[in-house]
């Protein structure tokens, strides 16, 4: 089955007072030239951000990374990935940032992944990133979660929607609204039903010319309008 584009945009703009003001709600993507513009220290932040969001409230968790900036001197791969066990139990005596021993551990690892990319594709993480192609972002996720450090799950997508990199996003709405049109029965979790899941943001991006990311928050409208 498929989904209607024409039918998901009424039923998404009926709980708007003009076009600018749903427009104007939906998130945005960065451009691919905006993309490869952001340093890769922005990357390895954006992974390492998204890493503690999990499991808390994000709201504590970005209130505390201007202190995270400052602790780890902005990120850069280079530095990070030379950090040594013995300064990773250093930063669990620093009470400005979260002290979760395992969640920073993901970052020296995640600093190697970025590097690993770089060497591999001779190109910086920004252009690796800005370069996969939107139609099968979900084999970006499997690479975050496969060579990334806990980027797995719902993390990978949202780190990428943490650095503007256009996705979208498989949250309960967006499922329940897949489920109601037949696309797929429960949320995804095998390859198929994930290949089924991009076929069909696919073929609503050919419909719209929209970009994932708002076709993911108008699908999510159209089960929760969130006023």
């Amino acid at each position: 089955m498929t989904l209607d584009y024409h039918w998901l945009y009424e039923a998404v703009r009926k709980r708007f007072a003009s076009d600018e003001a749903m427009e104007a709600f939906l998130p945005k993507a960065l451009t691919p030239e905006e993309l490869k513009q952001k340093g890769d220290d922005r990357y390895l932040s954006a992974m390492s951000q998204r890493v503690f969001q999990a499991g808390m409230q994000h709201s504590v968790v970005d209130a505390k990374w201007p202190a995270f900036e400052d602790a780890f001197w902005g990120f850069d791969p280079e530095k990070m990935v030379l950090l040594s066990p013995e300064q990773i139990e250093g930063y669990m005596k620093n009470d400005r940032i979260i002290r979760h021993r395992t969640k920073l551990q993901t970052i020296p690892k995640n600093a190697q992944f970025i590097l690993d990319i770089r060497q591999e594709k001779g190109c910086s993480f920004g252009e690796f990133i800005a370069n996969w192609p939107s139609a099968d972002i979900i084999g970006l996720w499997r690479l975050l979660a496969k060579r990334g450090a806990r980027l797995g799950g719902r993390s990978g997508a949202g780190f990428l929607r943490l650095v503007g990199k256009d996705t979208f996003l498989l949250t309960s709405d967006v499922v329940a609204r897949l489920v109601a049109a037949g696309i797929i029965d429960k949320a995804p979790t095998s390859q198929r039903d994930m290949q089924v899941v991009q076929d069909a943001f696919n073929a609503l991006q050919q419909e719209s010319g929209r970009p994932l990311c708002h076709l993911s928050a108008m699908l999510s409208l159209s089960i929760n309008p969130r006023f």
